[in-house]
């Protein structure tokens, strides 16, 4: 049983949404952000950077407390307002004949530590313990964690019937993306929501193990220190959008090594010939199209490596992944790579043109061997958490990837 809680979200006044809304942080070059920032004003990126008013780098305990009091501004310039109701939010987005519409709400964190919510990714002990003491500083977390969820015909039926209203928000990003925000107060309809989330078995972890992860440490230390916990305080909720399963979007990353390990191209081919069926595709752009099927690029030439299945055994659900396969076969044993996460040899990327661009990587000298996969897709998602396992960094990119600033909520 999933639980799922209304929250009274601060959320920006109709004439400025399309200005406070911004990506993640990561996806801005230096150029942009800084073009955003001197140009506008009322853009998130003030609050979560806020050295740049003082024209200064600032970082940890000085750079949380600068958030907060952005944040305040922000909030003392009605620039950001507080719903007087509790809310759930169906927020939906479209970019051509592509859209997926799912909810804001509240998720419990007693649903994480009872693994109600699930999770396929490990997490830094250490970054979780800084977004902890961040989230405690601000008061506030507007990047919520996506989740997804079996395709359910109830809780379908409800968001048609509030998506066919009037939206609160209705504006287009320079990405050519339409973004829709509709508040769902009614009480009855709150319920109804609930209700159907109540007979959802689990909640999968699509993106945002870090924040989830903090936020549950966060609740643990606000109960600690509060006498009167009584279970309903904000903290014992953190911001979840809940999509259904099928309207996710789940991509590869590529990797490129820099060298072969002390190998020569020969040595190399005749270790990888002990766990596939290599084929030489010459200069032709080749691409996999099947699990354990593999793209390999190396000295100027495309190589398919099919794996052999008879050498390779299966064993459980992390077995049959291909970026464990592909770990446990090549990287680990052969080009010397055991640590996926920190090893500097190692690089990844993605994205709809990322083959063209390992190519180009590697014919500069810059890498020397490149490998690209199929997508890993949602019921392998599922079978890892499951099963309590996590799957080897970098081994999806999911979209929606959604701004930050539409939705805040506070502890």
């Amino acid at each position: 049983m999933a639980i799922i809680q209304p929250f009274k979200a601060i959320r920006p006044t109709k004439d400025k949404v399309p200005f406070v809304a911004s990506r993640s942080y990561e996806e801005y070059s230096k150029k942009e952000l800084e073009a955003t920032l001197s140009y506008n004003p009322f853009s998130f990126l003030h609050i979560i950077n806020p050295g740049f008013k003082f024209d200064k780098k600032v970082k940890g305990k000085e750079r949380f407390s600068l958030v907060h009091n952005r944040y305040l501004e922000f909030l003392e310039d009605n620039i950001l307002l507080k719903d007087a109701k509790d809310s759930f939010y169906l927020y939906k987005v479209q970019k051509g004949d592509v859209s997926c519409c799912g909810l804001f709400c509240g998720t419990s964190t007693v649903d994480y530590e009872n693994n109600v919510i699930k999770k396929h990714e490990n997490t830094l002990q250490q970054r979780e313990q800084l977004f902890a003491d961040y989230l405690d500083t601000v008061g506030f977390n507007a990047e919520p964690v996506l989740m997804t969820y079996p395709n359910n015909t109830e809780i379908s039926t409800i968001i048609e019937e509030e998506t066919e209203k009037h939206p609160e928000y209705e504006f287009t990003t320079t990405d050519k993306v339409t973004h829709y925000l509709w508040v769902v107060s009614k009480e009855e309809t709150i319920k109804r929501l609930q209700s159907a989330f109540q007979k959802i078995e689990s909640l999968y972890i699509a993106d945002g193990h870090h924040r989830s992860a903090s936020s549950y440490l966060l609740a643990q230390h606000s109960k600690k220190n509060n006498p009167d916990h009584n279970g309903k305080e904000p903290y014992n909720f953190f911001m979840s959008y809940l999509i259904p399963e099928t309207e996710i979007k789940i991509y590869e990353f590529n990797r490129m090594v820099k060298d072969l390990n002390g190998l020569s191209k020969e040595e190399f081919l005749i270790k990888l010939d002990k766990f596939f069926r290599i084929e030489n595709k010459g200069n032709m752009l080749y691409k996999p199209t099947k699990k354990h099927h593999f793209n390999m690029y190396l000295d100027g030439q495309f190589y398919s490596l099919y794996l052999r299945k008879k050498v390779y055994q299966f064993t459980d659900a992390l077995s049959q992944l291909d970026t464990q396969i592909l770990f446990k076969t090549v990287l680990e044993p052969v080009l010397g790579i055991a640590d996926l996460r920190n090893d500097k040899r190692i690089r990844y990327g993605y994205g709809k043109h990322n083959i063209i661009k390992m190519k180009d990587e590697i014919d500069k000298g810059n890498f020397a061997v490149g490998f690209s996969l199929v997508p890993i897709d949602i019921e392998e998602i599922k079978a890892i958490a499951d099963e309590g396992m996590v799957m080897p960094p970098k081994s999806t990119y999911i979209e929606p990837k959604l701004r930050s600033g539409i939705t805040i909520y506070e502890f």
